[in-house]
């Protein structure tokens, strides 16, 4: 059976091949109603498949975003990997996902993947402040968005949260429950100083303690960012003679293994220890209690960070830094009556 073609959908549709193409790839120029219905009938009734490996080739670029993050298997990087998916697919776009693994090598291998297969523009949540990765864009000359954190070695379009206002407004939060003073669970030795959101976060809290007359001086933890290892640093943790009264965690998920360690160390949330998170995973509002965290529009970062991806920004001057804002999330692990 002879491959139907382009022009076979145009001559049955009754209309021009540039027409077919505009119906196909929903632009650049609007088609009327009835004659998209005219070749949308006759590309079902012929079984028409574009060719999208050619239609890259003669464009340079597919309908593929290409999108590189940290772990999928944590909370928040999947929310945001879904929010992603979701915005690209109402631009008529398709995503490809990269877990680098926090490795800087896998990051660097899924920008030449993800490059060379001429996606429409990149979106990458990075591992760290790669120079292989600053050097493998550059080589590239190609379009990407950082999203979620702005390493100093690359110097793209990011779009980012008020990290450290937001970290800073839940630990004062946290204050005027009354507690004496708030301890805090960072990151590892490896967190980059700068560019970091989990740095960010600490930043945040020690300005906050700061401001209220507090020492910070063996008041942080380090703990990965995941939950698993977080509750096992916090076993040892609470378990000790100088628990803290209250705890900021940087990331929802080592909250979640707190509240874990907190249970099975029987510990009363909130009333003998305070414990708040950040990120508003969807798991922050079923956890016993209610985890308070900081919460944003993650549906509008990825709809900014796609739209700048793909060039779709309407000729607006583009800012080389989009932050937005962040807003609390009281719910009962701090004390608050509130859920939201």
């Amino acid at each position: 059976m002879a491959k139907v073609t382009r022009d076979d959908v145009a001559r049955l549709a009754g209309t021009s091949t540039a027409v077919v193409s505009y119906v196909i790839n929903n632009g650049p120029r609007p088609v009327a109603a009835a004659t998209r219905e005219r070749v949308l009938a006759a590309i079902k009734e012929l079984g028409y498949r574009p060719d999208r490996v050619a239609q890259a080739m003669a464009s340079q670029r597919t309908d593929l975003i290409g999108l590189i993050v940290p772990d999928a298997r944590q909370p928040f990087f999947a929310e945001m990997a879904h929010a992603v998916e979701q915005a690209a697919a109402e631009r008529g776009k398709m995503v490809l996902v990269g877990n680098s693994d926090y490795l800087d090598e896998r990051e660097v291998h899924y920008l030449r993947a993800f490059l060379g297969m001429r996606v429409s523009g990149l979106i990458l949540i990075s591992q760290g402040p790669s120079e292989h990765a600053a050097t493998e864009i550059d080589a590239w000359d190609a379009r990407v968005v950082l999203l979620h954190r702005r390493p100093e070695a690359i110097d793209d379009v990011a779009v980012v949260l008020d990290d450290v206002g937001g970290a800073e407004r839940l630990t004062r939060h946290l204050l005027d429950h009354g507690h004496p003073y708030v301890a805090c669970l960072g990151g590892v030795d490896s967190t980059p100083e700068h560019g970091d959101p989990v740095t960010d976060h600490v930043t945040g809290w020690r300005r906050a303690m700061a401001v209220a007359g507090l020492d910070t001086e063996g008041r942080l933890f380090k703990a990965p960012y995941n939950r698993y290892d977080a509750y096992h640093i916090a076993l040892e943790l609470l378990a000790g003679p100088d628990r803290p009264p209250a705890l900021v965690c940087a990331t929802d998920d080592q909250a979640i293994g707190v509240l874990r360690a907190a249970r099975e160390l029987r510990i009363d949330v909130p009333g003998e220890l305070a414990v708040a998170g950040f990120d508003d995973v969807k798991e922050a509002g079923l956890t016993d209690p209610p985890l308070t965290t900081v919460g944003s529009d993650r549906e509008a970062m990825a709809r900014a960070a796609v739209d700048l991806a793909i060039g779709d920004t309407a000729g607006a001057p583009v800012d080389r830094l989009r932050q937005f804002p962040v807003a609390l999330r009281l719910r009962a692990s701090c004390g608050c009556a509130a859920s939201v």
